[in-house]
């Protein structure tokens, strides 16, 4: 499993991972208190720094975001197990917050799924998501996306949760649904039902249309907790508040898009002053010393004198 590094990390705490804690328990146990509990997608180990430092319980490593910054290449299946088991480590490495890793389609049938359970668990991952899309995959809330007949998927989660059993984990299980725009919503809610019989932990049902069928998502089995997801600029999901999201029944909400969509705006800018002879305004750009603070030199220096040695 992934060693959180003592630089990145905060101090723990109720909202981060306790000692002795299993990155797995900590999310299991926010899920179980009230509330839509925030979860910005994060793409790299310092993204996920400013999501703990900002105040945020849990991220989420997003394979959109990855994909973009990793690649410089769109979510269409791309990218591969191996490169974001790899992200996920240097992200979990960097914080005491769980953090839930997306887990695509798995990357192939029910034996890959077991496996990609198990190098999640070993990168330190809280959770994982898996979505019932054919592969290649296409990026939510777009056309063109097909899913696999319903009694594979089941088999998915199912793998999954084996896979969990064998490792000795508790790592959660987020079973997510295309079949809302390949197939029809009455079918995404048979899916849902289907993967919370199967043993997931947390349901989703991407790009839901209206408040009432959220509403009607979060009457499925209504034990288990249910996610949603806020599309910034342009999705198909109308945008809620956290409070909007929990009365209506959401206990996890995602945000993919604020953190690598201000980045590429903020790099734009930063690149149009460059090339104007001048240096970015400090609207967009954090003092040196900020900038140091943020990635734990201060720590560092302090931690370090333990072992000067005199000369």
């Amino acid at each position: 499993m992934a060693a959180r590094s003592p630089y990145f990390a905060a101090e723990e705490s109720a909202r981060g991972i306790r000692p002795g804690e299993s990155p797995a328990a900590a999310l299991r146990r926010i899920l179980a208190t009230p509330g839509a509990h925030q979860a910005p997608c994060c793409f790299d180990a310092l993204g996920a720094r400013l999501v703990e430092r900002a105040g945020f319980p849990i991220g989420f490593m997003g394979g959109f975001c990855v994909s973009a910054a990793r690649l410089g290449l769109p979510d269409v299946g791309l990218i591969s197990y191996g490169e974001m088991v790899d992200q996920g480590r240097l992200i979990n490495e960097a914080v005491s917050i769980p953090v839930i890793g997306d887990g695509d389609n798995g990357y192939g049938n029910s034996m890959n799924i077991k496996r990609t359970i198990k190098g999640y668990i070993n990168a330190g991952f809280a959770g994982i998501m898996l979505e019932d899309q054919v592969a290649p995959k296409a990026c939510g809330h777009t056309e063109g996306r097909k899913v696999i007949p319903r009694d594979e998927a089941i088999m998915h989660i199912k793998a999954a949760v084996d896979a969990r059993k064998e490792s000795g984990s508790d790592i959660v299980i987020v079973a997510r649904t295309d079949s809302r725009q390949a197939i029809s919503f009455d079918e995404a809610l048979w899916r849902v039902k289907a993967f919370a019989d199967a043993g997931a932990d947390v349901l989703f049902i991407d790009a839901l249309a209206s408040v009432e069928e959220m509403k009607a998502f979060c009457a499925v089995a209504p034990e288990v907790p249910k996610m949603a997801n806020m599309l910034e600029g342009g999705g198909k999901t109308p945008i809620l508040s956290p409070a909007e999201l929990e009365k209506i029944g959401f206990s996890l909400v995602v945000y993919p898009l604020s953190l690598v969509g201000v980045s590429m705006r903020a790099m734009q800018d930063a690149l149009v002053a460059i090339k104007d002879g001048g240096v970015p305004p400090p609207s967009i750009l954090p003092s040196f010393q900020e900038i140091k603070d943020t990635l734990g030199f201060n720590r560092y220096y302090k931690e370090e004198k333990q072992y000067q040695v005199d000369k």
